[in-house]
């Protein structure tokens, strides 16, 4: 029988929080960029300063109470309505509050200084992935959760960077003077890199602006911060700051491919090349929802295996990918993806799953629907 169990208690939370010590922060890190860093000596300033009220308040609390006990036969002034210390208790605190006042307000202005960027980059978040696209520079991308879903769904090990690895990264030059303007395609998502110290929400049908310029070279990480759905923990941000030269070469890399992605849509695609690249394109955009064998999530999600709108027309399952369906969660992926990306994903849900329809939806077939919609 256990005699001292508060000593095997004890031991038990030594034990827990001796292992989960090394992952605890008492503090904030001072992150990567000169504003982070003016922010977090923002944070010290005041922190300090309100450890010593703390120490003087509480300091002069226990000393009256030590000194002036009844015990010791200590009798209680009387007085009333003090003018002096109420001028003191409203003086002494509006400066203390002007003294903080000064350096947050400085701060906050170069935060929301936006002007004379080097790089205007446009972010919008969608249900559960982000959309970058370098303005002026023909390059655009979406960036997808690269996390296995075997890891996701604990059948193997976590990676060291668990649901916070993407596809398809930012990738900004180090020392420039990035903008960031940040909006929405469905409902409200949060662009935040702790680092950076950015964080602005992304509103549809409104555009926010952030900026950051980056002092040195890495990756750096971040989420989405606002719940946006079911996937909501599923969007992670991933920001890789490269020097100028390397950053250059790959902005030059993204531009051909950019070209070449635009050639594929007038080439001639055979049935198994659109299954192949569709494959994909549906665990990278559709998976989340429909399911990696095409079950679906019934009601919200519902199943494309056998489902009539697959198995109909290839017109009618074309439009409701380009499309999607208003007043449901399927959205609409004419301006998410590339007409040979909607090709593909269409043809390859006609034939997976034994669906087997053997047609297939081509470039060609998405261009001429979205020329349709222009006029």
């Amino acid at each position: 029988m256990m005699r001292h169990p508060h000593v095997w208690m004890g031991l038990l939370l030594w034990s827990i929080f001796s292992q989960a010590q090394a992952a605890w922060t008492m503090n904030m890190a001072p992150g990567a960029t000169e504003v982070s860093h003016d922010i977090f000596d923002l944070h010290m300033a005041i922190l300090w300063i309100c450890v010593v009220i703390g120490i003087i308040v509480f300091g002069a609390m226990f000393w009256s109470m030590m000194l002036h006990r009844r015990s010791t036969g200590q009798v209680a002034a009387k007085f009333h309505e003090s003018t002096k210390i109420e001028i003191l208790w409203t003086i002494v605190p509006l400066l203390i509050l002007v003294v903080m006042v000064i350096p947050a307000t400085r701060t906050m202005i170069r935060m929301y200084d936006t002007s004379a960027s080097d790089i205007d980059i446009q972010i919008t978040g969608y249900q559960w992935k982000w959309h970058y696209k370098y303005l002026g520079q023909d390059v655009e991308f979406f960036s997808n959760l690269a996390t296995p879903a075997d890891q996701i769904h604990n059948k193997e090990a976590k990676g060291e960077n668990y649901l916070l690895e993407v596809d398809e990264p930012l990738v900004i030059p180090v020392g420039k003077k990035i903008r960031f303007l940040v909006t929405a395609a469905d409902v409200i998502h949060s662009w935040w890199v702790p680092a950076f110290a950015v964080k602005r929400d992304a509103i549809p049908g409104f555009i926010n602006e952030a900026w950051t310029r980056v002092d040195k070279p890495g990756t750096y990480r971040g989420q989405c911060s606002e719940l946006c759905g079911k996937d909501h923990g599923f969007m992670p941000i991933v920001v890789v700051v490269k020097t100028q030269a390397d950053f250059d070469s790959w902005l030059t890399e993204r531009k051909v491919e950019s070209a070449k992605l635009k050639e594929l849509t007038s080439k001639d695609w055979t049935l198994d090349e659109l299954v192949a690249r569709g494959d994909k394109v549906y665990h990278t955009t559709c998976v989340a929802c429909h399911q990696p064998e095409g079950q679906g999530l019934p009601p919200m999600f519902p199943a494309l295996k056998g489902s009539k709108t697959v198995t109909g027309t290839k017109e009618g399952h074309l439009n409701t990918v380009f499309h999607g369906r208003p007043g449901t969660a399927m959205a609409a992926f004419g301006k998410q993806l590339s007409e040979v990306d909607i090709a593909a994903v269409v043809t390859y849900e006609r034939n997976a799953w034994g669906n087997n329809k053997g047609d297939m939806v081509t470039p060609k077939d998405v261009l001429a629907l979205k020329q349709a919609d222009a006029k």
